[in-house]
């Protein structure tokens, strides 16, 4: 018998969820979804419990994302199973947001996409040496959701826009400078981290303390200012041309970067992020991230990503609209609509 893909225990007072698809990076499927939310209800109103502490099985990764593939097959079809991908993934990152008991996440090692969906809301993140923060949607045609257009959004100096339009990938130090990871340890120390936790969930804080290790210099705070300056325009064009006038060499290397990223995306994610911004709640946000979902997961860009990035490779997608001009207000006002009544996305009570 198949090992269990989530393997949910309490141990002591502590409630354990372990990501257990190492084959795949722990890339989350729906059922992986449904079981992670499960497991947190179950434990929601249970006195024994006191903590809820997520980790993954191997050491590859935390999570890589979702499960692409399956969502790309669905959107070239129906499209069915890739919205309830969608709905349950969003109704548990909405419901890790709001949990009322303590949540700590390791993120040990690759941490993207629906990763980034589970280990943001946590009220401790765990960084290690081997830590690697992404949100890389752009480069096949999806669009950083999971609640990016909450938590991006709220960066300084427009950081979160960077890494949304580029897909940047972040070491542990530059995720401890933007709040992604709240403490830094060791990765030979984690299996410590974890035993102390189970052992006594209220001293969690003092343990991480104990065991914080020294990250390194944070790379990304030589260019904040940049950034800042750089990305603070009204549209991706203005971008666009703030970097090529720039004169930079770290600018001419986000243009060549940007150049590679679906143009459609890039303008959905700018505008997911201004309307994330003005959202009242996270779950206001997550009802506009499913709208997105629902919609560009039929799109050409995002069959067309998979295929050239994930299923043959050649990393030479061909984007339609092919440029930044041809995404038309009109295209993105379709894509951002409200969807009909009874499809509509709405949290667990």
């Amino acid at each position: 018998m198949s090992e269990p893909e989530v393997i949910t225990r309490i141990e002591g007072r502590v409630g354990r969820i372990t990501l257990n698809r190492p084959q795949a990076l722990h890339a989350l499927t729906t059922q992986m979804c449904r079981d992670i939310t499960a497991a947190l209800l179950a434990w929601r109103d249970d006195p024994a419990v006191e903590l809820v502490l997520l980790d993954h099985s191997g050491e590859r990764g935390f999570c890589a994302g979702g499960d692409i593939r399956m969502l790309a097959e669905s959107g070239a079809a129906d499209g069915k199973a890739a919205r309830e991908f969608f709905f349950v993934e969003y109704r548990l990152n909405d419901l890790l947001f709001r949990y009322p008991k303590p949540t700590v996440a390791i993120m040990d090692g690759v941490t993207m996409g629906g990763g980034v969906g589970l280990s943001r809301p946590c009220r401790f993140r765990v960084a290690t040496e081997r830590t690697t923060f992404a949100m890389p949607e752009t480069g096949i045609g999806l669009f950083p959701d999971v609640g990016g257009g909450w938590y991006l959004s709220r960066m300084p100096d427009h950081i979160g826009l960077w890494l949304a339009l580029t897909g940047a990938r972040l070491k542990a130090a530059d995720c401890e400078l933007l709040g992604l990871a709240t403490d830094y340890v060791d990765s030979a120390r984690v299996a410590e981290l974890k035993a102390g936790i189970v052992a006594d969930p209220g001293a969690t804080e003092t343990l991480l303390t104990e065991l914080e290790g020294d990250a390194g210099r944070p790379p990304l705070a030589a260019h904040q200012d940049e950034i800042g300056r750089l990305f603070a325009q009204d549209s991706v064009e203005a971008v666009l041309a703030a970097l090529e006038n720039a004169g930079t060499d770290w600018a001419a290397e986000q243009l060549k970067v940007m150049g590679t990223k679906s143009p459609q995306t890039m303008k959905v994610a700018f505008r997911q992020l201004q309307l994330g911004a003005k959202a009242a709640t996270f779950a206001e946000n997550m009802a506009m991230e499913y709208r997105i979902g629902a919609r560009v997961v039929q799109r050409h860009d995002f069959i067309e990503g998979v295929r050239a990035v994930i299923v043959e490779k050649d990393n030479a997608p061909k984007w339609s609209p092919a440029t930044l001009e041809g995404v038309t207000d009109d295209m993105l006002d379709a894509i951002f609509a409200p969807l009909p009544v009874d499809e509509e996305w709405s949290p667990l009570p």
